[in-house]
């Protein structure tokens, strides 16, 4: 069982800058990959970010990959999602999932832990 708690989130204007943190509990890192996906109102989740652990695979949402930098931090057991140029399109309510294998990142079916998400917003 992974535990994951999400913090960071917050009000930014469109141009703006956060960094999202997922603190993560687990028994073993190995082949454990940790994403990020968001729901915003009246849509369905979608991926943002993933990497896994091992070996720092990370992958975007082609609409992330020029502004967004997923990391993992060894010492402190703590995957971050830093997010620049963020848009009124990117507020959402953001979630950290856990998984292990050899998975598709971007398939939230896959993920078998989730946190309680925090909530980003966005004013233009």
């Amino acid at each position: 069982q992974v535990q994951l708690v999400e913090s960071g989130g917050g009000l930014v204007q469109a141009g703006g800058s956060l960094r999202l943190s997922c603190a993560v509990s687990a028994r073993t890192f190995n082949w454990l990959t940790i994403a990020w996906f968001r729901v915003a109102p009246g849509k369905e989740r979608e991926f943002v970010a993933a990497i896994r652990w091992s070996d720092l695979r990370t992958d975007y949402r082609e609409a992330v990959k020029e502004r967004f930098i997923i990391s993992a931090d060894n010492t402190n057991r703590t995957v971050y999602l830093q997010m620049n140029s963020l848009k009124p399109e990117d507020a959402a309510v953001y979630y950290c999932g856990a998984t292990y294998g050899r998975v598709r990142p971007y398939d939230y079916r896959v993920y078998t832990s989730w946190g309680r998400g925090t909530q980003v917003t966005v004013s233009s």
